[in-house]
Protein backbone atom coordinates (compact mmCIF):
# COMPACT_ATOMS: atom_id res chain seq x y z
CA UNK A 1 0.00 0.00 0.00
CA UNK A 2 1.09 3.54 -0.79
CA UNK A 3 -0.24 6.00 1.79
CA UNK A 4 -0.17 9.79 1.70
CA UNK A 5 -0.53 11.53 5.06
CA UNK A 6 -1.43 15.21 4.91
CA UNK A 7 0.32 16.23 8.10
CA UNK A 8 2.34 13.37 9.52
CA UNK A 9 4.77 15.07 11.89
CA UNK A 10 2.42 15.92 14.76
CA UNK A 11 0.43 13.88 17.24
CA UNK A 12 -2.12 11.79 15.35
CA UNK A 13 -0.44 12.13 11.97
CA UNK A 14 2.76 10.74 13.45
CA UNK A 15 0.85 7.76 14.87
CA UNK A 16 -0.66 7.07 11.43
CA UNK A 17 2.80 7.16 9.81
CA UNK A 18 4.19 4.83 12.47
CA UNK A 19 1.31 2.37 12.07
CA UNK A 20 1.49 2.28 8.28
CA UNK A 21 5.27 1.96 8.37
CA UNK A 22 5.01 -0.95 10.80
CA UNK A 23 2.82 -2.71 8.24
CA UNK A 24 5.45 -2.25 5.58
CA UNK A 25 3.59 0.43 3.63
CA UNK A 26 5.28 3.12 1.56
CA UNK A 27 4.40 6.37 3.34
CA UNK A 28 4.64 9.93 2.05
CA UNK A 29 3.94 12.95 4.25
CA UNK A 30 3.05 16.46 3.12
CA UNK A 31 3.30 19.36 5.57
CA UNK A 32 4.95 22.70 6.21
CA UNK A 33 7.86 21.21 8.13
CA UNK A 34 7.11 23.32 11.20
CA UNK A 35 6.59 20.55 13.77
CA UNK A 36 9.70 18.48 13.29
CA UNK A 37 10.54 15.69 10.86
CA UNK A 38 8.23 12.83 9.99
CA UNK A 39 9.06 9.45 11.53
CA UNK A 40 12.03 7.66 10.02
CA UNK A 41 11.34 5.81 6.80
CA UNK A 42 8.67 8.16 5.45
CA UNK A 43 9.15 10.29 2.37
CA UNK A 44 8.62 13.97 3.15
CA UNK A 45 7.15 16.61 0.85
CA UNK A 46 6.86 20.20 2.02
CA UNK A 47 4.21 22.77 1.17
CA UNK A 48 1.61 25.09 2.65
CA UNK A 49 -1.93 23.86 2.10
CA UNK A 50 -3.25 27.42 2.33
CA UNK A 51 -1.19 28.24 -0.77
CA UNK A 52 -2.80 26.27 -3.63
CA UNK A 53 0.33 26.62 -5.77
CA UNK A 54 2.33 24.52 -3.30
CA UNK A 55 -0.03 21.57 -3.88
CA UNK A 56 1.46 21.04 -7.34
CA UNK A 57 3.91 18.52 -5.90
CA UNK A 58 0.93 16.26 -5.11
CA UNK A 59 -0.42 16.42 -8.63
CA UNK A 60 2.78 15.82 -10.57
CA UNK A 61 1.81 12.43 -11.95
CA UNK A 62 1.95 10.69 -8.58
CA UNK A 63 -0.64 8.29 -7.18
CA UNK A 64 -1.35 6.74 -3.81
CA UNK A 65 -3.72 4.02 -2.68
CA UNK A 66 -5.14 6.17 0.12
CA UNK A 67 -4.73 9.45 1.95
CA UNK A 68 -5.22 10.38 5.61
CA UNK A 69 -5.86 14.08 6.20
CA UNK A 70 -5.42 15.50 9.74
CA UNK A 71 -6.02 19.19 8.90
CA UNK A 72 -7.56 21.30 11.68
CA UNK A 73 -7.93 24.71 10.05
CA UNK A 74 -10.17 26.41 7.52
CA UNK A 75 -12.03 24.04 5.16
CA UNK A 76 -10.65 25.31 1.88
CA UNK A 77 -7.34 23.55 2.64
CA UNK A 78 -9.21 20.24 2.54
CA UNK A 79 -11.16 21.39 -0.51
CA UNK A 80 -8.05 22.26 -2.49
CA UNK A 81 -6.11 19.14 -1.48
CA UNK A 82 -9.04 16.86 -2.26
CA UNK A 83 -9.45 18.45 -5.69
CA UNK A 84 -5.80 17.86 -6.54
CA UNK A 85 -5.88 14.26 -5.27
CA UNK A 86 -9.19 13.23 -6.85
CA UNK A 87 -8.37 10.44 -9.28
CA UNK A 88 -4.92 9.97 -7.74
CA UNK A 89 -5.93 8.14 -4.55
CA UNK A 90 -8.57 5.61 -3.60
CA UNK A 91 -9.96 6.27 -0.12
CA UNK A 92 -9.73 9.78 1.35
CA UNK A 93 -9.82 9.62 5.15
CA UNK A 94 -10.50 12.95 6.82
CA UNK A 95 -9.99 13.12 10.58
CA UNK A 96 -12.84 15.28 11.77
CA UNK A 97 -14.17 15.87 15.27
CA UNK A 98 -17.25 15.25 17.37
CA UNK A 99 -17.29 19.04 17.72
CA UNK A 100 -19.13 19.14 14.38
CA UNK A 101 -22.40 18.17 16.11
CA UNK A 102 -24.87 20.98 16.76
CA UNK A 103 -25.66 21.33 20.46
CA UNK A 104 -27.52 20.20 22.34
CA UNK A 105 -26.25 16.74 21.42
CA UNK A 106 -28.55 14.03 22.84
CA UNK A 107 -26.97 11.34 25.04
CA UNK A 108 -25.84 8.32 23.01
CA UNK A 109 -26.19 10.28 19.75
CA UNK A 110 -24.97 8.42 16.68
CA UNK A 111 -23.62 9.71 13.39
CA UNK A 112 -27.06 10.86 12.24
CA UNK A 113 -27.20 13.70 14.80
CA UNK A 114 -27.48 17.23 13.29
CA UNK A 115 -24.21 18.90 12.31
CA UNK A 116 -23.20 22.57 12.45
CA UNK A 117 -23.80 24.60 9.32
CA UNK A 118 -20.64 25.17 7.32
CA UNK A 119 -19.18 25.27 3.82
CA UNK A 120 -16.16 23.66 2.13
CA UNK A 121 -15.27 27.17 0.99
CA UNK A 122 -15.37 28.74 4.46
CA UNK A 123 -12.57 31.12 5.40
CA UNK A 124 -13.40 31.33 9.10
CA UNK A 125 -15.62 29.80 11.80
CA UNK A 126 -15.01 28.10 15.12
CA UNK A 127 -13.31 24.72 15.42
CA UNK A 128 -16.49 22.67 14.97
CA UNK A 129 -17.64 24.70 11.98
CA UNK A 130 -14.26 24.38 10.32
CA UNK A 131 -14.24 20.62 10.81
CA UNK A 132 -17.78 20.38 9.43
CA UNK A 133 -16.65 22.30 6.35
CA UNK A 134 -13.70 19.97 5.95
CA UNK A 135 -16.06 17.00 5.95
CA UNK A 136 -18.14 18.59 3.21
CA UNK A 137 -15.01 19.22 1.15
CA UNK A 138 -13.84 15.61 1.41
CA UNK A 139 -17.27 14.20 0.55
CA UNK A 140 -17.75 16.63 -2.33
CA UNK A 141 -14.52 15.37 -3.93
CA UNK A 142 -14.66 11.66 -3.02
CA UNK A 143 -18.30 10.83 -2.33
CA UNK A 144 -18.70 7.34 -0.88
CA UNK A 145 -14.93 6.86 -0.96
CA UNK A 146 -14.53 9.50 1.77
CA UNK A 147 -13.99 8.17 5.28
CA UNK A 148 -15.03 10.74 7.89
CA UNK A 149 -13.60 9.91 11.31
CA UNK A 150 -15.27 12.06 13.96
CA UNK A 151 -12.73 11.63 16.71
CA UNK A 152 -13.44 12.72 20.24
CA UNK A 153 -10.84 13.44 22.88
CA UNK A 154 -7.50 12.04 21.63
CA UNK A 155 -4.88 11.02 24.21
CA UNK A 156 -1.60 9.11 24.20
CA UNK A 157 2.14 9.57 23.61
CA UNK A 158 3.14 12.71 21.65
CA UNK A 159 -0.03 14.55 22.72
CA UNK A 160 0.50 18.22 21.90
CA UNK A 161 -2.56 19.77 23.53
CA UNK A 162 -1.35 18.88 27.02
CA UNK A 163 -4.40 17.35 28.66
CA UNK A 164 -3.04 14.01 29.91
CA UNK A 165 0.51 15.40 30.23
CA UNK A 166 -0.82 18.07 32.58
CA UNK A 167 -2.40 15.50 34.88
CA UNK A 168 0.80 13.44 34.83
CA UNK A 169 3.08 16.34 35.69
CA UNK A 170 0.68 17.46 38.40
CA UNK A 171 0.68 14.00 39.99
CA UNK A 172 4.46 13.78 39.75
CA UNK A 173 4.69 16.99 41.78
CA UNK A 174 3.06 15.09 44.64
CA UNK A 175 1.06 16.16 47.65
CA UNK A 176 -2.73 16.46 48.00
CA UNK A 177 -4.17 16.58 44.48
CA UNK A 178 -7.57 17.89 43.54
CA UNK A 179 -9.63 15.13 41.93
CA UNK A 180 -12.83 16.52 40.40
CA UNK A 181 -15.79 14.31 41.21
CA UNK A 182 -17.62 12.16 40.92
CA UNK A 183 -14.98 9.44 40.69
CA UNK A 184 -17.29 7.18 38.70
CA UNK A 185 -17.94 9.90 36.08
CA UNK A 186 -17.74 8.14 32.67
CA UNK A 187 -15.24 9.54 30.19
CA UNK A 188 -14.86 8.84 26.49
CA UNK A 189 -11.67 9.25 24.47
CA UNK A 190 -9.41 7.43 21.99
CA UNK A 191 -5.72 6.63 22.15
CA UNK A 192 -4.05 8.15 19.06
CA UNK A 193 -2.40 4.81 18.30
CA UNK A 194 -5.72 2.97 18.33
CA UNK A 195 -7.29 5.60 16.10
CA UNK A 196 -4.29 5.37 13.76
CA UNK A 197 -4.50 1.57 13.58
CA UNK A 198 -8.20 1.79 12.78
CA UNK A 199 -7.70 4.46 10.11
CA UNK A 200 -4.98 2.44 8.40
CA UNK A 201 -7.11 -0.72 8.46
CA UNK A 202 -10.11 1.16 7.09
CA UNK A 203 -8.26 2.73 4.16
CA UNK A 204 -6.70 -0.65 3.36
CA UNK A 205 -10.21 -2.10 3.13
CA UNK A 206 -11.57 0.88 1.19
CA UNK A 207 -14.03 1.72 3.97
CA UNK A 208 -16.03 4.92 3.50
CA UNK A 209 -18.71 6.66 5.52
CA UNK A 210 -19.04 8.63 8.74
CA UNK A 211 -17.95 7.21 12.11
CA UNK A 212 -17.77 8.39 15.70
CA UNK A 213 -14.15 7.28 16.08
CA UNK A 214 -13.90 7.12 19.85
CA UNK A 215 -14.23 4.59 22.66
CA UNK A 216 -17.64 3.57 23.90
CA UNK A 217 -19.14 5.72 26.69
CA UNK A 218 -17.73 4.60 30.02
CA UNK A 219 -14.65 2.94 28.54
CA UNK A 220 -13.01 4.59 31.55
CA UNK A 221 -13.94 6.94 34.38
CA UNK A 222 -12.29 9.96 35.96
CA UNK A 223 -11.43 7.69 38.88
CA UNK A 224 -9.75 5.09 36.69
CA UNK A 225 -7.86 7.78 34.79
CA UNK A 226 -6.55 9.56 37.87
CA UNK A 227 -5.77 6.33 39.73
CA UNK A 228 -3.61 5.32 36.77
CA UNK A 229 -1.99 8.77 36.67
CA UNK A 230 -1.02 8.58 40.34
CA UNK A 231 0.20 4.99 40.06
CA UNK A 232 2.52 5.48 37.07
CA UNK A 233 4.07 8.64 38.52
CA UNK A 234 5.11 6.82 41.67
CA UNK A 235 2.28 7.53 44.08
CA UNK A 236 3.66 10.84 45.37
CA UNK A 237 0.24 12.48 44.97
CA UNK A 238 -2.82 11.65 47.06
CA UNK A 239 -6.18 12.14 45.40
CA UNK A 240 -8.64 14.40 47.19
CA UNK A 241 -12.05 13.93 45.60
CA UNK A 242 -14.17 17.08 45.66
CA UNK A 243 -17.74 17.49 44.46
CA UNK A 244 -18.29 19.69 41.40
CA UNK A 245 -20.12 22.52 43.19
CA UNK A 246 -17.20 24.06 45.14
CA UNK A 247 -14.88 23.57 42.16
CA UNK A 248 -17.22 25.44 39.83
CA UNK A 249 -17.87 28.10 42.49
CA UNK A 250 -14.14 28.82 42.48
CA UNK A 251 -14.38 29.77 38.81
CA UNK A 252 -12.73 26.61 37.48
CA UNK A 253 -13.58 25.91 33.83
CA UNK A 254 -14.14 22.22 33.08
CA UNK A 255 -12.25 20.66 30.18
CA UNK A 256 -9.56 23.37 30.15
CA UNK A 257 -8.62 24.17 33.77
CA UNK A 258 -9.21 20.53 34.69
CA UNK A 259 -8.63 18.65 31.43
CA UNK A 260 -11.01 15.84 30.40
CA UNK A 261 -13.48 16.59 33.22
CA UNK A 262 -17.03 17.66 32.41
CA UNK A 263 -19.24 17.43 35.53
CA UNK A 264 -22.81 16.13 35.43
CA UNK A 265 -25.44 18.66 34.32
CA UNK A 266 -22.82 21.21 33.31
CA UNK A 267 -23.53 23.23 30.16
CA UNK A 268 -20.58 21.55 28.44
CA UNK A 269 -22.55 18.31 28.54
CA UNK A 270 -24.65 19.71 25.69
CA UNK A 271 -21.69 19.02 23.39
CA UNK A 272 -21.90 15.30 24.10
CA UNK A 273 -18.13 14.88 24.39
CA UNK A 274 -18.36 11.86 26.70
CA UNK A 275 -21.58 10.24 25.50
CA UNK A 276 -21.33 9.34 21.81
CA UNK A 277 -22.65 6.13 20.34
CA UNK A 278 -19.46 4.57 18.96
CA UNK A 279 -20.96 1.19 18.04
CA UNK A 280 -20.52 1.76 14.29
CA UNK A 281 -16.76 2.30 14.61
CA UNK A 282 -16.49 -0.63 17.00
CA UNK A 283 -18.27 -2.84 14.47
CA UNK A 284 -15.74 -1.60 11.89
CA UNK A 285 -12.84 -2.77 14.06
CA UNK A 286 -11.99 0.10 16.42
CA UNK A 287 -10.39 -1.46 19.52
CA UNK A 288 -9.46 0.99 22.31
CA UNK A 289 -6.77 -0.18 24.73
CA UNK A 290 -7.11 0.03 28.55
CA UNK A 291 -6.72 3.44 30.14
CA UNK A 292 -3.79 2.19 32.22
CA UNK A 293 -1.80 1.47 29.05
CA UNK A 294 -2.49 4.90 27.55
CA UNK A 295 -1.49 6.62 30.80
CA UNK A 296 1.62 4.50 31.33
CA UNK A 297 2.91 4.93 27.79
CA UNK A 298 2.26 8.68 27.85
CA UNK A 299 4.23 9.02 31.08
CA UNK A 300 7.13 6.98 29.64
CA UNK A 301 7.19 9.23 26.57
CA UNK A 302 6.95 12.39 28.66
CA UNK A 303 9.91 11.31 30.76
CA UNK A 304 11.89 10.46 27.63
CA UNK A 305 11.65 14.10 26.47
CA UNK A 306 12.55 15.55 29.84
CA UNK A 307 9.05 16.16 31.15
CA UNK A 308 8.41 19.37 29.24
CA UNK A 309 4.86 19.31 27.89
CA UNK A 310 4.67 20.12 24.16
CA UNK A 311 2.03 22.70 23.28
CA UNK A 312 0.45 23.35 19.92
CA UNK A 313 0.54 27.08 19.20
CA UNK A 314 -3.05 27.01 17.90
CA UNK A 315 -4.49 25.54 21.10
CA UNK A 316 -4.85 27.28 24.48
CA UNK A 317 -2.79 26.01 27.39
CA UNK A 318 -4.64 23.76 29.83
CA UNK A 319 -4.32 23.16 33.55
CA UNK A 320 -5.24 24.59 36.93
CA UNK A 321 -3.37 27.31 38.77
CA UNK A 322 -1.76 25.71 41.87
CA UNK A 323 -3.01 28.53 44.08
CA UNK A 324 -6.61 27.90 43.02
CA UNK A 325 -6.19 24.17 43.58
CA UNK A 326 -4.80 24.80 47.07
CA UNK A 327 -7.67 27.13 47.93
CA UNK A 328 -10.28 24.60 46.82
CA UNK A 329 -8.61 21.82 48.81
CA UNK A 330 -8.39 24.02 51.89
CA UNK A 331 -12.06 24.96 51.69
CA UNK A 332 -13.06 21.33 51.12
CA UNK A 333 -11.61 20.29 54.48
CA UNK A 334 -10.66 16.73 55.33
CA UNK A 335 -10.96 14.10 52.61
CA UNK A 336 -14.08 11.95 52.61
CA UNK A 337 -13.61 8.41 53.96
Amino acid sequence: MRLLVLGGSGFLGRAVVDEAGARGWAVTTFNRGLRGPAPEGAETLHGDRLDPSSLAVLGSGRKWDAVVDTWSGIPRAVRDSARVLRGRVGTYAYVSSRSVYAPPVPPDADESAPVLASSPDAEDGDYGEQKAGGELAAVRAFGDDALIARAGLILGPHEDVGRLPWWLTRAARGGPMLAPGPADLPIQYIDARDLAAWLVSCVAAGTGGVFNAVSRPGHASMGALLDAVVAVTGGAASLRWVDPAPILAAGVVPWTDLPVWIPPEHEFETFGLHSADASKAEAAGLRPRPVEETVGDTWAWLRSIGGSVPQRPDRPAVGLDPAIEAAILASAGSPSP
